[in-house]
């Protein structure tokens, strides 16, 4: 009785709180105001019944934890997934050959829809770089994602470069610019690091809307030329296609190059930062250097993925490239599992095609995407798939003598 009473409270006080959002709707053309009165009802029953289930949820958790604890914990059935190169292969297989054929088979809105997702798979692996593998809390990933996509429409307006050649160029600018960034913050960790990169995506976007006479200030650049084929004059269709094909494969490289670079003793360097930064430095690793690393890796594939959204949308503004879209990035990231490559696109998966699937829920996007995040904050930390260590047998010679003695 006590806990219905509490709900009660709960769910009464929450809709008092969301009146003025959820009920009041003016209209500004025919000056009404329109009394959704059905949204406090769905809000009163939704918070009554998840503050009952809510501390259920929770006494669970705790009971789940305090089982384990002389036990080993059981591995999550994602995790199972992801362990089992089997049924890992197999997905991934199928999942090609599905992605090879909807632009085929489906409609230019599914194309694009991929494409959106193709691209924030890209940056969400390259921000897993800088925050996921190295440890280090990056808040302005957007604004290289501007500087590629402003690096390919600038150089093709005034040098008249094409997609192929600005495409290294716009990624080998955005790392210039991670080096730039990451010089005067080597010294700088957690919050601290997390307000000067959101202060220098910022920077960006405010120096991108103001210098008007390079960059065409809120306007924008237009008139961007999509990728070439051979020569072949495309339509609208054909080269949304062709573009489709492109981020794919950039997909594919990214995937694997993001994934080497990890078991690598780059990556194994990154990993001790991200652990321990002075037991990391007195091992001899040099760090300055792994850090600098790390924001070049990550920016570069920023701005690769800038240059192909150019190339897609033929037309770029600072408005594309605001704060939201760090956020969104960085969400990605956390929610799919820190460090881990496949959960990351599992992420961006949940966040970005979920909501174009689920647009009768629009006006709600942002409230849904908020008890996502914290019910995964409160249930599972470590993200979707988290990332899994090696493990290194020492009884085992062979094992031993090739990892080079590590245990």
């Amino acid at each position: 009785m006590h806990a219905l009473k509490k709900s009660l409270l709960i769910s009464l006080w929450f809709m008092f709180l969301t009146f003025p959002i959820m009920v009041i709707r003016v209209n500004t053309i025919e000056h009404t105001v329109i009394w959704r009165w059905n949204n406090l009802i769905l809000i009163g029953i939704g918070s009554f019944v998840l503050s009952l289930i809510w501390p259920w949820a929770l006494r669970r958790r705790e009971a789940s934890r305090a089982k384990d604890s002389t036990a080993q914990a059981q591995v999550h059935i994602l995790d199972r997934l992801a362990a089992n190169k089997n049924i890992l292969r197999t997905v991934i297989v199928a999942l090609l050959a599905l992605f090879l054929a909807i632009p085929l088979l489906g409609t230019t809105y599914q194309t694009n829809i991929l494409i959106s997702f193709l691209l924030y798979v890209i940056l969400g692996l390259g921000l897993n770089i800088i925050v996921g593998v190295a440890g280090l809390l990056f808040l302005g990933h957007a604004a290289f994602y501007a500087i590629g996509a402003y690096s390919y429409a600038l150089l093709s307006q005034y040098f008249g470069l094409g997609f192929w050649l600005a495409l290294p160029l716009g990624g080998l600018i955005a790392a210039l610019a991670g080096l730039a960034l990451a010089f005067p913050v080597l010294r700088l960790r957690g919050d601290y690091l997390a307000i000067v990169t959101l202060g220098f995506g910022e920077i960006v976007r405010l120096v991108l809307e103001n210098w008007s006479s390079l960059t065409g200030g809120p306007s924008g650049v237009s008139n961007i030329p999509r990728p070439g084929l051979m020569g072949m004059q495309l339509d609208v269709a054909q080269a949304n296609i062709y573009v489709y094909y492109i981020v794919l494969v950039m997909a594919m490289i990214t995937i694997v190059a993001v994934a080497r670079v990890k078991d690598s003793r780059i990556g194994r360097a990154l990993q001790a930062l991200r652990e321990d930064e002075i037991a990391c430095q007195a091992m001899g690793i040099d760090r300055v250097g792994v850090k600098l690393m790390a924001f070049s890796l990550g920016t570069a594939w920023a701005g690769f993925a800038g240059v192909i959204f150019a190339a897609k949308t033929t037309f770029i503004n600072p408005a594309s490239f605001t704060f939201f879209e760090s956020a969104i990035i960085l969400s990605i990231v956390v929610l799919g599992g820190m460090g881990s490559n496949l959960g990351v696109i599992l992420g961006a998966a949940f966040l970005v095609l979920l909501p174009e699937y689920m647009r009768a829920f629009s006006e709600y996007r942002m409230i849904l995407f908020a008890t996502a995040m914290v019910l995964m904050m409160v249930f599972r930390p470590q993200g979707l798939i988290p990332a899994r260590g090696r493990i290194y047998h020492v009884d085992d010679p062979d094992a031993h003598s090739s990892n080079g003695g590590q245990a």
